[in-house]
């Protein structure tokens, strides 16, 4: 087995993979290969991020995983990544910018599950945390982004 890369490695390949996973997210269309590259630098950012990050990372890096299953249309493995964002966030105090989007993770995987009472429920929960939101530009990228979630 290959050593540990050293701590400054580990933070550089958790951005550069998380801005990959940005890039293939954005992609109008992607191919199955791109679906696939897109999964695994989601969960391989958030691994190294567990090896060098604070705890706000593993938020983040949970919830990138969970939008992108989102992404691909799967419910389940987006609820537990999306769920494990929340608890990261409650455990750590974690609020502002991250507990909004947890709820927001929150919401989008209930879309895939077609669970109405439960994507309303994380709605509320995601436009009052928004409240709390201290930066105003964060606030209303976070309420822009909100507003695409598709209701089910």
């Amino acid at each position: 087995m290959p050593p540990m890369a050293k701590k400054d490695e580990q933070r550089r390949l958790a951005v550069d993979l998380f801005n990959q996973t940005w890039a293939l997210m954005d992609k109008k269309k992607r191919t199955r290969e791109e679906d696939d590259a897109m999964l695994h630098a989601a969960h391989a950012s958030r691994h190294h991020w567990g090896r060098v990050g604070k705890q706000v990372n593993l938020a983040r890096g949970e919830w990138q995983v969970s939008r992108v299953y989102t992404v691909l249309k799967r419910a389940e493995p987006a609820l537990y990544h999306a769920r494990r964002c929340l608890e990261i966030c409650r455990k750590h105090r974690i609020g502002d910018f991250d507990l909004a989007y947890a709820y927001e993770a929150l919401a989008r995987a209930s879309v895939l599950e077609k669970k109405k009472g439960d994507v309303e429920r994380w709605l509320k929960l995601a436009r009052t945390a928004a409240e709390n939101i201290a930066e105003k530009e964060d606030r209303e990228f976070f309420q822009k982004d909100l507003a695409t979630v598709q209701k089910a």
